[in-house]
């Protein structure tokens, strides 16, 4: 399905469970990347340069182990930059990435304490789609075999449809839609599960009958930009399974397959 996968990784538990919920969505033929971003020694100073050297020794090291750990092959890259988000799109646009996966974990990637912070970051804006793994899906890892989607009419709905049609074709899953709007053009036996209240709180429970939720960056923050709070991040962070984000239509990768 995807085939260049690169993988925020953090030294702890939401770069391990990023790096399973990768290797599930990449399937063994995949090219996976797994990179860190650090940044303190961006900061002004007269010791920013010696902190910058000190922290890709420390990136590299961490880069290192986490192959050893979970990844054999990977490619690494250690990456230096104020914002996750943005080094992680830039890596995906120059390089050719068709996902970036992240964990939801309770710390930043560079130890802030906000929590969801950087995944907001991740999600907004993304070139390609981003898939977010719960916390400790490392330890409790499982087949993807029920797929969900969050549908709700927009193009960007309809495609998580399409590509989750396209997950199942050759396996045993199965696709389950719910939608808190009329459901239009569904018409290949899809199961369709209607119903009305806050979009996110109903994916987050819908989330809890499937192994992968799937749905577009449409309809979850103003104009594509998310905020603090915004139901998808809400989402992001409480849904009790993986969920793959798709990104607005005519973003680059938003048809990647």
């Amino acid at each position: 399905m995807f085939t260049r996968v690169l993988v925020g990784v953090d030294g702890e538990q939401g770069g391990r469970d990023a790096i399973a919920l990768a290797k599930q969505l990449g399937g063994p033929q995949a090219i996976i990347a797994l990179a860190h971003v650090y940044g303190a020694g961006l900061m002004p100073g007269a010791g920013a340069a010696l902190l910058l050297g000190a922290e890709l020794e420390e990136s590299e090291r961490l880069l290192e182990y986490a192959r050893r750990a979970a990844a054999p092959g990977a490619q690494l890259i250690s990456c230096a930059d104020h914002s996750i988000g943005r080094a992680l799109h830039l890596l995906s646009e120059k390089q050719g990435f068709d996902l970036i996966v992240i964990g939801a974990c309770r710390h930043g990637f560079i130890g802030r304490k906000l929590v969801g912070n950087d995944t907001s970051a991740v999600l907004n804006g993304a070139p390609c789609p981003v898939a977010v793994a719960p916390h400790q899906f490392a330890e409790h890892p499982h087949d993807l075999v029920s797929l969900g989607v969050g549908y709700d009419g927009s193009p960007e709905s309809q495609r998580a449809l399409e590509i989750a049609l396209q997950l199942r074709s050759g396996s045993n899953s199965t696709v389950n839609v719910l939608t808190t709007t009329a459901l239009r053009g569904i018409s290949d036996g899809t199961p369709v599960a209607v119903t009305f209240g806050e979009p996110s709180k109903e994916l987050v429970s819908f989330g809890e009958h499937v192994d992968l939720l799937i749905v577009g960056s449409r309809g979850y923050g103003h104009g594509g930009r998310l905020r603090h709070g915004s139901p998808l991040n809400q989402l992001a962070r409480d849904a009790p399974c993986p969920v793959l984000v798709l990104p607005l239509s005519g973003a680059k990768g938003a048809a990647a397959a």
